[in-house]
């Protein structure tokens, strides 16, 4: 073989190699992105589920706040109408604390 035909053979391994690298390169891409993209589908899958049930306990809890709230408001304003009110006194008190006679 002279050096002109070994250059050659050399030249054409190289670029097979080369064809190889980047097949290779390209198949691994590829798996990457498919295996990124599954790993996605299942985050956003458990992500949803997630926020779903987050949403709902956070309703659960409004809705038992609102009622809570709402029966302390009652209890305050029964006990209210049931106070008894000095209408007389107070404003005889405040007669004598906000009128200024004059002397």
């Amino acid at each position: 073989m002279e050096d002109h035909e070994v250059l050659q053979r050399l030249l054409e391994i190289e670029n097979e190699a080369a064809l190889m690298v980047s097949g290779a390169q390209e198949e691994a891409d590829k798996r990457i992105s498919e295996g990124e993209k599954q790993n996605r589908a299942r985050y956003d899958e458990i992500y949803a589920g997630e926020v779903k049930e987050l949403d709902q306990s956070f309703a659960v809890d409004a809705a038992e706040t609102k009622e809570n709230y709402r029966k302390q408001l009652e209890a305050y304003n029964d006990s209210l109408k049931i106070m008894p009110q000095y209408k007389k006194a107070f404003f005889s008190l405040a007669e004598k604390l906000l009128i200024v006679k004059e002397s």
